[in-house]
């Protein structure tokens, strides 16, 4: 049997929190801890060792982007597993999600989130395997891509094959797995083994830095479809 997804939710308001876990706790999601500012994030965080952590972006004490960096840079524990970071946000075009993304978050979520959607979102980000809110995570980054200067073409993507570049560079334009498999006439699963290559080559966390990774070494530019 399946262990169930343990989870720690970080944000400073209290109804946040609690109808968060409620909804988590009724599909059976196990929510460990809760907190209400950062440092109270990342002492939860030691002390629980959650699979998931649902981050809010802004805190008093500590910030998400902050805690999510300490987080992170804590070594493996039991489990051994990296932890995945989910900031939560009010609106979708918040400076810091960007920066949190970079840091290593796995993604975002509005926190008018459906219930149905919450959950899945935890469940999907715990495999590493999808991207949430691609499209808006792609504004994101498209949005401050215009005013980083273009980096150009890291040499760490010399090590990708060309169909890899090829599925990078989609999987950069919000495309799903699904979407992948079809525009390149393959199975969903050859389409999962080329991302995880890709992120086992670059060494990245998962597909929201890939995104992240193809705008800012120029693989993808600016209004790219």
């Amino acid at each position: 049997m399946t262990a169930p997804v343990r989870v720690l939710i970080a944000d400073d308001q209290a109804l946040v929190r609690t109808g968060f876990r409620m909804i988590l706790m009724a599909d059976g999601i196990d929510v460990v801890a809760e907190a209400a500012n950062g440092l109270e994030a990342v002492e939860a965080f030691r002390r629980t060792r959650p699979d998931v952590v649902l981050m809010d972006i802004r805190m008093p004490e500590l910030d998400g982007l902050e805690a999510t960096r300490r987080i992170l840079a804590i070594p493996p524990g039991p489990p051994s597993t990296d932890p995945r970071i989910i900031m939560l946000t009010t609106f979708d075009l918040d400076d810091l999600v960007y920066a949190a993304l970079t840091a290593g978050a796995s993604g975002f979520l509005l926190k008018d989130v459906t219930a149905e959607h919450l959950v899945a979102a935890v469940r999907m980000v715990r495999t590493g395997d999808a991207l949430l809110a691609p499209a808006i995570t792609r504004r994101l980054v498209e949005r401050h891509a215009r005013t980083a200067p273009a980096p150009g073409l890291h040499r760490d993507l010399a090590a990708l094959t060309p169909r890899e570049l090829e599925v990078l560079r989609l999987l950069a334009q919000g495309l799903s797995n699904a979407e992948l498999a079809a525009r390149l006439n393959l199975s969903e699963a050859t389409v999962k083994t080329h991302v995880g290559r890709i992120l086992a080559k670059l060494q990245l966390r998962d597909r929201a830095q890939a995104v992240v990774a193809a705008y800012e070494t120029g693989l993808v530019s600016v209004g790219t479809s």
